[in-house]
């Protein structure tokens, strides 16, 4: 039996959010975003996007297509409390769910479509729920792959259910301009079209696969069977119940090297300090990298000792990001621990964990009193000179 799977999107999500905490902005054209000249636009609501406004909009572009555009800015915690509720409700349907991002999940809903007299009734039953339960509105997509799911929820915005079928992908993706293929960037359709590959179609067909090698390296078969309505990925969850880790989806994609190498610097703080507050060390680290196509790339290492500290962790962490990272937008980083070491290892090894620690405190204590000493002394001698 072939798979259900839904792409559930959340509407102008950050703009929908601010439209809550100020209901005198709905219908109005806005824009999510710092106020700075040098500020671009997270999301712009639907009304704004009739103007031409986007993501990834300079602010002073914006605001010279749509005069009234009104600047909001972020409340970042806000959405993330919005998005945790979301997921909560999906989760009321199943369990296999991958989030690809703050405001879009994909779901395996194979099992639970089959107990409702009619299969968009689940897809209806979500919308509402997300509606009444939140106040937002979710486009979904119905497709028996991952690709077709994204590609179908993007087909009916604000609030739209679209069923998308392999046999369907000739009539309705075909025509469409290459760059609104999922996993095409934009700085890769001009490539595309100079060797003539125009529409989805154009790249489904492709006589030559040779031609586009140079775009997609070893990805090019996999990008024609894409295009062609054909995904064989599965649903990635998170680490499982044998590891710890931890994860960041960035609210943009990140391209920047030493704004990726801060956060495994940041994530490998966070993944020690719930180690050590587990009394976890383990020989196996793990990284996971989602890219801006939503594909993702998982690379482990096994160590001779078993780590916690975060030092270690980003040592190991970074090493394995540079041979793996293929210098394209990231969505996501994670840094996973696992074989997790016994307790006769790990009691050794906390054991000198926390003798080093408190020899260093120990040493910046009796540091601290000679410093005290020696300044009572010069004191002294200072007052001994000027009597003399």
């Amino acid at each position: 039996m072939s798979r259900v799977y839904f792409h559930i999107d959340l509407n102008a999500f950050f703009a929908s959010c601010e439209v809550l905490l100020d209901p005198s902005l709905k219908g109005k054209p806005i824009a999510v975003s710092g106020t700075t000249r040098r500020s671009v636009i997270s999301t712009a609501s639907y009304e704004a996007r009739k103007f031409g406004v986007h993501s990834a909009m300079p602010v002073d572009m914006g605001r010279k297509l749509c005069p009234d555009l009104i600047i909001v800015e972020p409340h970042f915690r806000y959405y993330r409390t919005m998005s945790e509720e979301f997921m909560k409700i999906i989760e009321s349907y199943t369990n296999t769910i991958e989030q690809a991002s703050i405001d879009e999940c994909y779901a395996d809903m194979t099992e639970i479509i089959q107990t409702f007299p009619k299969p968009l009734d689940l897809a209806w039953e979500i919308q509402r729920r997300v509606r009444d339960e939140l106040g937002l509105s979710c486009s979904i997509g119905v497709a028996p792959n991952l690709f077709l799911a994204k590609m179908a929820s993007d087909m009916k915005k604000p609030n739209g259910i679209t069923v998308l079928r392999i046999r369907e992908v000739p009539q309705k993706l075909w025509h469409l301009p290459i760059g609104d293929m999922r996993g095409v960037g934009q700085k890769t359709v001009p490539l595309m079209e100079e060797c003539g590959i125009h529409t989805i179609g154009d790249l489904a067909n492709c006589k030559d696969p040779e031609l586009l090698r140079p775009i997609f390296g070893k990805n090019t078969e996999y990008m024609i069977r894409r295009a062609n309505g054909y995904d064989d990925r599965e649903i990635v969850q998170e680490w499982d119940a044998k590891s710890m880790g931890v994860s960041e989806t960035f609210l943009e994609d990140i391209t920047d090297y030493d704004e990726l190498r801060g956060m495994l610097r940041s994530l490998s703080r966070t993944l020690s300090g719930r180690l050590h507050k587990a009394s976890k060390a383990g020989f196996l680290i793990s990284i996971r990298i989602r890219y801006h196509d939503f594909t993702n790339i998982d690379r482990s290492v096994h160590l001779n000792d078993p780590i916690w500290k975060a030092d270690d962790i980003y040592v190991n962490a970074l090493s394995l990001f540079n041979s793996n990272w293929e210098e394209t937008p990231v969505r996501l980083l994670g840094i996973s621990v696992s074989d997790f070491a016994g307790e006769s290892v790990l009691a050794s090894q906390i054991s000198l964990f926390d003798e080093a620690v408190a020899h260093r405190e120990e040493t910046v204590s009796v540091l601290k009193e000679l410093n005290e000493e020696l300044g009572g002394l010069r004191l002294v001698r200072a007052s001994e000179a000027l009597k003399s």
